[in-house]
């Protein structure tokens, strides 16, 4: 698919300088009254004519192939959209490492180790329920 989408993408870009070159070949509306006064138009390559309409044509069909070039990779740019949702949906869940359960009550070792923290930190660290102001 990689493939396709590159080979478009070149044809796009040669059917863009391919349309620039045509577009600056062709005549302006007042190159016609120069002509009219021999400006060597009927000796020219497409005929006494001019070459309006070959380069008219030929920059319809660049145009087409363009277009339709550009259709094509907007329909394979699109193809591959992700899932419909938010952006919260498609992150990762957060692991929740598992706290280790202690009884209701607490025993008499685990009253002294809270004890000894308390008198280990100041109490202004060891407050949780302080707000600092």
């Amino acid at each position: 698919m990689n493939t396709l989408f590159t080979l478009i993408v070149a044809l796009q870009v040669i059917t863009a300088i391919v349309i620039i070159g045509l577009v600056l070949v062709q005549h302006g509306k007042g190159a016609d009254m120069g002509a009219a006064f021999g400006s060597g138009a009927s000796g020219s390559l497409f005929g006494a004519t001019g070459s309006s309409s070959f380069l008219s044509r030929a920059t319809g069909v660049a145009a087409t192939i363009f277009f339709c070039t550009t259709l094509a990779l907007a329909y394979l740019g699109n193809r591959h959209t992700a899932p419909s949702g938010g952006v919260m949906e498609n992150l990762a869940s957060p692991k929740v490492e598992a706290v280790p359960t202690t009884s209701s009550t607490p025993t008499a070792t685990s009253r002294q180790n809270v004890e000894k923290t308390d008198a280990a930190t100041p109490a202004s660290k060891n407050r949780v329920d302080q707000i600092p102001k």
